[in-house]
C-alpha cells in the first residue's frame, strides 16, 4: 500500500504535488481507503497508468480512484505553481503551529504536510517567505534547530518536482541540529550544484542572515524601478568593460538619491557575479514596500 509520502513522490509538477497535499489533509485516513492492489499486467486488464499500483476507475479509464482525483485538482493550481514557494524541513522539533494537525494553512501558508516528528512540507504563498520566516522564529524562537530547504515549484521541464523533492530530502542530513539553517535553491537545477553554490557563498545561510538578505532584496526591490534594476544588472555584468565608469555614471545621474545611497553603501560594484544573481532571484520571493 501507498504511504501519504509515496504518493507526494509521484508529483511531477507543482500543481501536482499542491493537489496531492490538499487530497491527503481531506483524507488522513487514505493508507486504509485505498483499495486492494491491482492485478498482474495482462492483454485484458492494466494497473493505474499514474501509480501502477491499484486498479483503474473502469476500463475505460487511465486512472485509480485517487490519481484521478489529483489529476483533476490540479488542473486548478498552474498559476499557483507559478508563484509559490515550497519549504522542505529537517528539524529537531515540529513548529508549534503543525502540532495542531494535518492540513495547516493561514494567510502565509497555503498547504502543509508533515511527514513525521522531524519532517514536514510546506507550500507558500506568493511573496510571505520573509513573513513566514519571522513569525517561525517568533512563535519558535532558538528552540527550534535544523535545516530548512526552500526552492521553487516545476512544472513540466525536467526535473520533476518529485525528482527535486526526493534530492532534497537525501542532502538533508548534511548540518548538526545544532541551529537552524536555511538552504535557498533559487531555481531547481540548484540541487545538481549544491558544493558550487556553496563555495560562492549563495546556498546556506543561518536563518538570521537569510532574513537580513531578504530584507535586503525587499529594499532593492523597492526603491529601483524593474527598468533601473535591468540596468543595473547589465552594468554589473561588463566589470571589464573600460567605458564601465561612463556608463556607471550615466546610471546613478538616472537614479533618486535614495537609490544612490543604497547602492553606494552596499558597494554593490565589489560584489560577485553569484551574490548578484542572489539578489536578484531573491527579489522575486519578495514583496513591495
Amino acid at each position: 500500500m501507498l504511504e501519504p509520502f509515496d504518493w507526494i513522490r509521484l508529483a511531477r509538477t507543482g500543481a501536482e504535488l499542491f493537489a496531492t497535499m490538499e487530497y491527503l489533509a481531506a483524507h488522513p485516513g487514505l493508507a486504509e481507503e485505498t483499495p486492494e492492489l491491482a492485478a498482474p499486467l495482462s492483454a485484458l486488464q492494466a494497473p493505474c497508468r499514474r501509480c501502477a499500483m491499484y486498479p483503474r476507475m473502469n476500463p475505460r479509464a487511465w486512472h485509480c480512484t485517487v490519481c484521478e482525483a489529483i489529476y483533476y485538482r490540479s488542473r486548478s493550481y498552474p498559476a499557483l505553481s507559478e508563484s509559490s514557494t515550497l519549504v522542505w524541513a529537517y528539524v529537531n522539533q515540529l513548529p508549534r503551529r503543525l502540532r495542531s494537525g494535518p492540513g495547516y494553512s493561514n494567510e502565509l501558508v497555503f498547504s502543509s504536510y508533515v511527514h513525521d516528528t522531524e519532517h514536514f512540507l510546506l507550500v507558500l504563498r506568493h511573496g510571505q517567505l520573509k513573513p513566514w520566516l519571522q513569525e517561525l522564529m517568533l512563535y519558535n524562537g532558538t528552540a527550534l534547530k535544523g535545516l530548512l530547504q526552500i526552492f521553487p515549484s516545476t512544472g513540466a521541464a525536467l526535473p520533476t518536482m518529485a525528482e527535486l523533492l526526493i534530492r532534497v530530502k537525501m542532502h538533508e542530513g548534511r548540518f548538526p541540529l545544532d541551529r537552524l539553517r536555511v538552504r535557498f535553491l533559487a531555481a531547481p537545477h540548484y540541487i545538481f550544484h549544491l558544493r558550487k553554490y556553496d563555495r560562492e557563498g549563495v546556498l546556506t545561510f543561518d536563518v538570521g542572515d537569510f532574513i537580513s538578505t531578504l530584507e535586503m532584496a525587499s529594499v532593492f526591490r523597492s526603491v529601483l524601478l524593474p527598468d533601473e534594476q535591468a540596468m543595473l544588472r547589465e552594468l554589473l555584468r561588463l566589470d571589464d568593460d573600460p567605458r564601465v565608469q561612463f556608463y556607471w555614471g550615466r546610471l546613478l545621474s538616472m537614479l533618486n538619491q535614495e537609490a544612490k545611497d543604497m547602492l553606494n553603501a552596499w558597494r554593490i560594484r565589489n560584489w560577485t557575479e553569484a551574490q548578484v544573481d542572489l539578489l536578484y532571484r531573491l527579489s522575486e520571493y519578495v514583496a513591495y514596500y
